[in-house]
């Protein structure tokens, strides 16, 4: 009689270890694998996102961004220099469990405040930038984040350079009472030396922008441009809603509804930004020596 084991395949060197026997029991696709359009619904391979900036492909969606990922995107490749990088915000007012938010924020976000400022050059363009990150307390403004986009505009101003700031932000961050509502003051007064020493100040309008933001440095530019579809405002839309106790108008507060009523310039879309504030940075300043 023949034994038994004539018959069996011999194992190879992965069988039978504890990663074959996980990846073998049943189909294994990464979390990350596939990211779900949250407006038309499709579902996009998280590479060709990242390929096409974060912009849905099939209805023109646009993901939101990290201040880091948009600097990447926009600045000219190692032109990047932060400034104030180590300023944190500090329980000013023994706010409830703000200094734990605060350390989550950080934490999750990698970044040590809500907005990210420095020195680069677009197509060449010698600039001040200061990008806002919606992952660190949904882009809230607190003093540092005040703080550091004033400093930002005094730079611009003695070095006689053009300031791009992105916005995103739900607001003037309540934990810190009126410390930030202070900013808007600020960051206002700062604006305004800048632009009366004769120097270009655009803003990028992305989604959301909202708040003690808007009512401040966001719509103080002397060229206001947003991405698609981006909810700008000062209160949410179901907050007026309730209050004057009306529908409001499809698409309200949205960039091309701001367009149509005259407080936005022009509608960007992603990939067509670092091209256009290039191409305006070249005509509203010289460069030295020219």
């Amino acid at each position: 009689m023949l034994p038994n084991s004539l018959f069996k395949k011999p194992l190879n060197a992965l069988e039978g270890s504890e990663w074959y026997n996980k990846v073998t029991s049943k189909p294994f696709v990464p979390n990350d694998l596939w990211i779900k359009c949250p407006s038309c619904k499709s579902m996009l391979l998280s590479s060709d996102l990242e390929e096409n900036l974060q912009v849905c492909p099939k209805c023109r969606h646009h993901f939101r961004l990290n201040a880091r990922q948009r600097i990447a995107i926009t600045v000219d490749e190692d032109s990047f220099q932060e400034f104030d990088k180590d300023l944190l915000s500090k329980n000013l007012l023994d706010f409830p469990d703000y200094t734990k938010k605060l350390k989550n924020a950080r934490l999750s976000s990698g970044e040590n405040e809500s907005v990210i400022c420095g020195t680069a050059r677009i197509g060449g363009h010698a600039c001040a930038l200061s990008v806002m990150d919606s992952s660190f307390m949904m882009g809230s403004m607190g003093s540092v984040t005040g703080e550091k986009i004033t400093r930002m505009f005094e730079y611009a101003t003695k070095n006689r350079l053009p300031i791009v700031i992105f916005t995103v932000s739900g607001g003037a961050r309540m934990q810190e009472g009126i410390f930030s509502l202070m900013q808007m003051a600020k960051t206002s007064g700062a604006a305004k030396r800048h632009s009366d020493a004769g120097l270009l100040y655009i803003t990028v309008l992305t989604d959301p922008t909202t708040g003690g933001v808007t009512a401040s440095f966001a719509m103080e530019g002397g060229i206001i441009l947003a991405e698609p579809k981006a909810l700008v405002g000062f209160a949410g839309p179901r907050v007026i809603e309730q209050t004057i106790r009306q529908r409001l108008p499809q698409g309200f507060q949205r960039s091309e509804f701001l367009l149509e009523k005259g407080f936005v310039d022009a509608i960007v879309p992603r990939g067509e930004l670092k091209e256009t504030l290039a191409r305006l940075i070249a005509l509203h300043t010289k460069e030295e020596g020219q």
